[in-house]
C-alpha cells in the first residue's frame, strides 16, 4: 500500500507537507532557515522585517511557565536592506521562503514587499497583528479600512502571493478577515495579548509589561478563529498557535486550514519537530484510510 500524500498548498504556493516555520523563531539567519528546511519544514517564514534595524526591548523579553509562554521582544530585526543575502542562502534549499514584513503605513508595506520580491521570496506575509509594539500592529490590524488599503496596495505592487497575518485581539475578526480577503491566504493567529506578574516583587515579569501569549495555551483560540473565518469566507487559511504534534495540526486542518505554522514548539522539541509531525501525520492518515489531506480538510465545517 502506498504512503498517504501529505503535500498541500497555501493558495498558489505548493508545499511538500503542511508544516511551515512560523515567523519569529530561528528565522533571521539564512543558514538556520536552510537547516530547518533541510530537516523537514515545507517552507519558512522569515522574522518580521521593517524599514530599519530595531534592537527590540531589553530583557526580560520572554517568560516560560510551561505551557504558558509570554513574550514581548519588540520586533528586533536587521532592517530590510540587510536581509537579502540571508534569503538567498535559505533559498538554496529549493523550498519556499516567505518574507514577513511590518510597517507603520501603506507606503512602508509596499516598499518592504517590493524588496522582499526583489530578494527572491516566494510569498509575502503581512504582519498586521503584532500586539505589543507601540505604533505598529495592533493599531493597523484592528482597523479594517487600513487593512484593506494595505492589502490592496501590496497586491497591486508585487507578483508573488500575499498573505495577511491577523490578530485575535480585535473586536470582530470576521470584519478584519473580510477586509483582508484580497490576500492569497490569511494566517491565523498571532499571539494573544497577555501579562505575567512576579508575586514576590509585585512587578510585571516582562520589561514591556504586556506581551503575547503563545504555545499550547492558545491552540483552542487559533482553531476557533480558523473555523469562524472558513465558515464565513472562501479563502485559504494557514493555522498558527500551539501546534506540537500532528494531532494539533489535524484539528486546524479539520477546521479548514490548508497548512499550519510551528513556532513556540521548537523551544521544547527542537528542529526535529518537522520530521516528527510529518511522520505522525502519515501514520494517522494511513490508520484512518485517508490518501490525501483534502480527504479531511474542513471536515468540521460540514
Amino acid at each position: 500500500m502506498s504512503k498517504p500524500d501529505i503535500s498541500t498548498s497555501a493558495g498558489s504556493l505548493q508545499l511538500s507537507n503542511p508544516f511551515l516555520l512560523a515567523s519569529g523563531i530561528l528565522d533571521e539567519n539564512g543558514y538556520t532557515m536552510r537547516r530547518i528546511l533541510d530537516e523537514g519544514a515545507a517552507a519558512v517564514v522569515t522574522k518580521s522585517i521593517g524599514m530599519e534595524e530595531r534592537s527590540g526591548y531589553k530583557p526580560p523579553i520572554v517568560s516560560v511557565d510551561d505551557p504558558i509562554v509570554i513574550n514581548a521582544v519588540g520586533l528586533p530585526n536587521p532592517g530590510i536592506l540587510n536581509v537579502g543575502n540571508e534569503i538567498k542562502i535559505a533559498k538554496k534549499s529549493g523550498k519556499p521562503v516567505v518574507g514577513s514584513i511590518f510597517g507603520k503605513d501603506v507606503n512602508e508595506f509596499v516598499h518592504l514587499a517590493g524588496k522582499m520580491e526583489e530578494y527572491g521570496t516566494d510569498a509575502i506575509e503581512l504582519n498586521l497583528s503584532c500586539p505589543h509594539v507601540k505604533g505598529f500592529g495592533s493599531e493597523i490590524g484592528g482597523d479594517s479600512s487600513l487593512v484593506k488599503e494595505i492589502v490592496e496596495n501590496v497586491k497591486g505592487s508585487v507578483k508573488i502571493p500575499v498573505w495577511s497575518k491577523l490578530s485575535p485581539n480585535v473586536t470582530s475578526l470576521i470584519d478584519i478577515a473580510r477586509a483582508a480577503s484580497d490576500s492569497d491566504a490569511i494566517v491565523l493567529i498571532n499571539t494573544v495579548r497577555g501579562m505575567k506578574i512576579d508575586i514576590h516583587s509585585g512587578r510585571p515579569v516582562l520589561t514591556n509589561r504586556l506581551g503575547g501569549l503563545s504555545g499550547p495555551s492558545i491552540k483552542p483560540v487559533g482553531i476557533r478563529c480558523v473555523y469562524e473565518v472558513k465558515s464565513s469566507i472562501d479563502i485559504p487559511v494557514i493555522g498558527v498557535g500551539g501546534i506540537e504534534s500532528a494531532a494539533d495540526a489535524i484539528e486546524y486542518i479539520m477546521a479548514g486550514a490548508s497548512a499550519v505554522q510551528i513556532g513556540t514548539a521548537l523551544w521544547k522539541h527542537g528542529r526535529g519537530i518537522f520530521s516528527k509531525v510529518s511522520n505522525e501525520l502519515e501514520e494517522f492518515m494511513a490508520a484512518e484510510g485517508y490518501t490525501k489531506i483534502e480527504d479531511f480538510r474542513g471536515l468540521a465545517l460540514t
